[in-house]
Order: C-alpha cells, then structure tokens, then sequence
C-alpha cells in the first residue's frame, strides 16, 4: 500500500484513534474509574457515550467484538414497533417513536425513513390496520415521519411489485426507520473514544471486585495475550444483554433470573423477490408475531422468528423449524416464493426478555412472544447497576436512566444527560476491500477477519458465499496490520471459514 493511501485512511479517521496498546496501558496505570460499564451491544455503548459525554471517567469492557451478539443481528428497523399497538403498550410506543427521531437526526448517515405497506385481505382489514396506524401516526406527534394512508389493489401491488395479487383488495401505507445495527455500534463506540472514554473489546470480565460489601470493580483478562487485570471504579454497570444474569452472579450467587431468553432469526435473499424501496409486513402469522420483507443493501432480509431456549449459546444458529416457518410464511404472500437454496445468508440472535413473572424455580420458559421489551434498570444491595431488556431504538433513552441511578450509586457529581441532540461520529468506510480493512483495523478496533466481513463491513450478513471469497484476502491484511505470525494468521483464517459456513444453510 502506498504511504498516499496510508495518509488518506488516516485522514477519514478524522483524528488518530487511540491503539489497543494505548488503550491498555490506561487500564494498567491502576487509576479508579468512575464508570465501568461491563457489555459493548447497543446499550453498554449507549452508556459509554452517554457517561463520558457527562464528564465521568467511563471504561467498557466487552468480551468479544463491540455487537457481536445481539445488536448485530436485529431487524435493522429504528421503529416505534407496530406490534406494541396491538398489546396497549402506548408509553412505550411513545417514547421509541421520540428516541427514533432522534436518531433520524444524530446518526443521518446510518438511520433512514422506510416505508412499509401491510396488504389486507378486505375493506374491512384495511380500514382496521389504518385505525390502529392513524394512532402511530398520532403517538409520533410532530416527530412522524410521514402520515400513514390507505391504498387501493393497484396501488399496493405497485408498491410491491412482488407480492402475490390474489385475494389483494388494497392495504395500508405508514413510514418507519431502517439502520444498520453493527455500523451504529460502531459509531456509538467512536462516539464515546472521541468523549475520551475507553472501549475495549476482546476483554472479558471474570468477576467483580467488593469493598466493605460494595461492588467496586472488576477482574479481567485480554483474551489476546491473557494479561490480567484488577480494576478499581466508583460504580459498574452491568449491561451484557442476555448474559447480564450470569454477571449478576458474581455478585450475588444466589440470585434469581431476571430475563427470560428467545432466539429470532433472519434469511437474505435476492432483491428480485420483492422489488423496490418499500419493505412488507405480514400482520398474521401462525405464531402470534409479525414478519418482515425488508429492501437492504440491495437483497431482501426477511424475519423475524420468536423461539424461547433455555442455552445461551455464543454463536446460536437458526433452527430447521425457524427457517422453514418464515419461508413458508413469506409464501403465502409473495408471488416467487424463496426456496432453501435462494437463501444468501441466514442468522440467529439470542435476545433479552424482561419476565416479571419469572419464578427460579418453575422450570417454565413462558411464551416469549407475549413478553414486554420495555427494559428496567436493577441496583443490587452491593451497588452493582444492571439493565435488562429494551431493543436497539430505545438504547440513548435506557442509558440516560442507567447513567443517572449509577452516577447516584457512585456518588459522582449530578451532571444532566447531554445525548439528546449529541450527533454520533458515522465516519463511512473507504471503498474497496483493502482500504475498508486497514481503515477497520486502524481505526474501529477491528482485530479478527470475521471483524471486518461481519460488522464493519456487513458482507457475512449480505452473502456468505460471497463473503467467503474475500477472507484470504482480509486475513493477509489482518496479518500486515497486527503482525501476525503464522499460526496466528492460520488460526484466524480458520475460524472465518468457520463463522462464514455458519452463516450458510446447510
């Protein structure tokens, strides 16, 4: 490469991201932080911001890539969430419908308006979903979008040009947002470096340390070189999604669960199955939820799935059973319904469900579908803060309230929430499969293949297949980059392999 192409990279960071061996050298100089938040999905990043951006010395820790769990693998939709009518949830639908104007207008470059058309069956249906939709229009107040309309046949089917006409009478047009979860991760993560927070991936945290019966910091190891460190802070907070009930342990070994667990899973496939810029909900469906065909860089992502498991597995895979229900769901309403073998891509995530009725010891994992997403903050006796449940639109509005009860807990000084109109850093990445891997590694703390193809760029996601072809490729540049050794490049080399069949149906 170039030392032209090297200077360009640098200047598209904007300004000299702090190295990993800076990072850690923070850690070791054994200062106390006032804020260490343990999880790097949405909301553990939405509470590095939100923390830093109020002054607090804030640490976060996650154990393995910044969203590499479940905020990498949502629906991609900032929305208000039509289902929640349904359920008489209206507070709720209320405060996403604000949080997604807010993200219209902080993070332009990675959150869009998208409309979407439900197709109904008669006047009737049509003249329901518009009622129940004239009410998000009503809910979103001055922050909607655009107002909701009825369509007659014609016009719904040109709005979706591959839908099945057969039993269309017309349908109902309303406007809601799309993303893309790991690039706005990513940003939240370069956000928080740019308020002079530290964020590190690739460490996890093994337990908390206790002072006089408070919780007062944590142990944790680079999982790269396995250097241990003991960390002091004034208050933890406690934000690792579906796994914040194994975190609550260290602290309390008795404690009882406070989530619940599903799994919901998404197929991509080719965009000539539902042409356009309109996405499609299916309101129906034979397990209570609704189902999606999204336009997304240039394929349809269909989801999602509503499947409760008690394992919390680190890279869970769609079930036969999820998979063959969403494609037999989105046949019934497109015209070239997708088969197994159009499947581009396929991908699981787990997800947190708040369950106030959840007994230790009922043995019951519950009917997922029918739970809250709305999130609740929980502050053990010894001080530790977690927050559990809540969904990717409503992560600036859950860390306002977990950074307000921690900086309470930690005795830091009051200082208002500044995250309202703070405008994230959505530095794009450069083009091409060289210059978007040196810019990830140097700049957004990339540090294995699967990194870069999966969620700095989002090619795993789009097409596997696909994907796969570039991993020898990204790996020599990995190699360059980190100065890998051999082995080391070999064994990164095998696990993208790996993680790209995964992505794969077999």
């Amino acid at each position: 490469m170039s030392p032209n192409t090297s200077n360009e990279l640098n200047e598209l960071g904007e300004s000299a991201s702090p190295g990993r061996s800076e990072l850690l050298d923070r850690l070791r100089a054994n200062q106390t932080w006032d804020v260490l938040i343990i999880g790097g999905g949405a909301t553990g990043l939405g509470c590095a911001v939100d923390a830093a951006a109020r002054g607090y010395r804030t640490l976060l820790l996650e154990r393995g890539d910044f969203a590499c769990g479940t905020s990498s693998r949502s629906t991609k939709l900032i929305h208000g969430g039509v289902r929640y009518l349904r359920q008489g949830d209206l507070s709720l639908v209320r405060h996403a419908l604000l949080e997604r104007a807010r993200l219209l207008e902080n993070a332009a470059p990675l959150v869009r308006p998208l409309p979407f058309v439900i197709p109904a069956r008669s006047l009737r249906e049509k003249l329901w979903y518009g009622a129940g939709l004239k009410l998000y229009d009503l809910l979103a107040g001055t922050h909607n979008i655009a107002p909701s309309s009825l369509l007659d046949r014609a016009e719904t089917l040109a709005a979706l040009p591959g839908l099945r006409s057969e039993q269309v009478s017309g349908g109902v047009r309303y406007w809601d947002a799309q993303f893309d979860d790991a690039r706005l991760a990513i940003a939240l993560m370069r956000t928080a470096t740019d308020l002079g927070a530290t964020c590190l991936n690739y460490l996890p945290v093994s337990g908390l340390k206790k002072t006089a019966g408070r919780v007062q910091g944590a142990t944790a190891h680079d999982a790269e070189t396995g250097e241990v460190f003991q960390l002091r802070a004034r208050v933890v907070i406690n934000a690792t999604g579906v796994y914040a009930d194994r975190v609550r342990r260290f602290d309390d070994p008795a404690a009882a669960p406070l989530l619940t667990h599903s799994q919901g899973i998404h197929l991509v496939v080719d965009a000539d199955f539902l042409p356009g810029e309109t996405a499609l909900l299916v309101p129906e469906t034979e397990d209570g939820r609704v189902v999606f065909a999204i336009p997304w860089f240039g394929k349809v992502l269909l989801g999602t799935t509503d499947t409760a498991r008690a394992d919390l597995p680190a890279d869970p895979l769609p079930f036969s059973e999820e998979v063959d229900f969403l494609l037999r769901t989105v046949a019934g309403v497109l015209a070239r319904p997708p088969l197994r073998s159009d499947v581009r891509s396929a991908f699981a995530g787990l997800r947190p469900l708040l369950d106030p009725a959840h007994e230790a010891d009922s043995g019951k994992q519950g009917k997922s579908a029918g739970l809250s997403r709305e999130h609740a903050v929980v502050v053990s006796d010894s001080g530790l803060v977690t927050v559990t449940g809540g969904k990717w639109t409503t992560y600036r509005w859950m860390a306002e309230q977990v950074v307000d009860r921690a900086a309470v807990e930690a005795g830091l000084p009051p200082v208002p929430c500044r995250t309202h109109e703070l405008g994230l850093n959505c530095a794009a990445l450069p083009a091409g499969v060289e210059a978007m891997a040196r810019f990830a590694i140097r700049h957004e703390a990339a540090r294995t293949i699967e990194d870069i193809l999966a969620r700095r760029s989002r090619a795993l996601f789009v097409d596997a297949k696909a994907a796969a072809a570039s991993i020898e490729d990204v790996g020599r540049i990995l190699a360059e980059e980190l100065r890998l050794s051999p082995d080391q490049l070999a064994e990164s080399l095998r696990a993208a392999k790996g993680s790209a069949r995964r992505f794969q149906l077999v």
